[in-house]
């Protein structure tokens, strides 16, 4: 039941999307039209992501805050109401940022299994809706050097790379203790977990990328540019209007 719901509403969606593109754009090889389809499906999450980005930098902002709101009021019940009262005051909604990641988590599924099960160049034509038509012929052949049907371990690699830096510069930096104090237990686990994220995350999605298709790789490179390129811009914007 919720893998047919998932598939109609958003895997099927997205999977005629990228045919119509490269049935209406068939000068372009199937490789450009994945970056031309990941690009726009980026480009319609765009709002959601000014939202996430906007509720991490303001939960950022009042880190400090939180923490002597724990120093100060041992007493759980009155932790609790402090910080609510501090969410409020900075009219901060704290769970913004989840909402908007649970938002766009099916469609990055949807995306990602799209690239990783599509077998192209055969196109299913079961779930084409009867308004796309599939294109007489798909060309493989990246930029005429790379069959991105099959495996391609330079573009696997910097899909890798490309990743290791949309997390470095996407994840804020882990909180650091005051000066003369110990981390407590919370930032040590949220410090172990960035790091693994930030080094371990890289070598999975490269050797994703290597083991199913560079089709995969060129998915991952071109969402990890474009998140990089929009995070600059979001936050740039943001403190402008600040």
């Amino acid at each position: 039941m919720i893998s047919s719901l998932f598939n109609t509403i958003f895997y099927q969606p997205l999977y005629n999307g990228l045919i119509y593109l490269m049935d209406t754009l068939p000068f372009f090889d199937a490789g450009v039209i994945v970056i031309i389809f990941t690009i726009v499906v980026k480009l319609i999450m765009f709002p959601l992501s000014i939202k996430a980005t906007k509720a991490q930098m303001e939960m950022k902002d009042i880190e400090k805050d939180l923490e002597r709101i724990k120093e100060q009021y041992p007493d759980k019940q009155v932790q609790t109401q402090k910080t609510i009262e501090l969410y409020k005051e900075k009219n901060i909604n704290p769970f913004a940022g989840f909402f908007v990641l649970l938002l766009q988590l099916p469609i990055i599924i949807a995306l990602y299994q799209i690239f990783l099960k599509s077998g192209l160049p055969v196109i299913n034509m079961e779930l084409l809706y009867s308004f796309v038509s599939a294109p007489l012929s798909i060309s493989m052949n990246f930029l005429g050097l790379i069959d991105i049907a099959g495996k391609s371990i330079p573009l696997a690699i910097i899909a890798g790379i490309s990743t290791y830096f949309q997390i470095a510069y996407a994840t804020p930096p882990a909180s650091e203790p005051e000066p003369g104090k110990k981390p407590t237990m919370q930032q040590d686990v949220m410090k172990m977990m960035q790091t693994q994220m930030k080094y371990g995350f890289p070598v999975l999605v490269t050797f994703i990328s290597w083991s199913v298709s560079a089709a995969v790789s060129i998915y991952w490179i071109t969402s990890n540019l474009f998140t990089i390129g929009q995070e600059l811009y979001i936050r740039k914007k943001i403190r402008i209007t600040k």
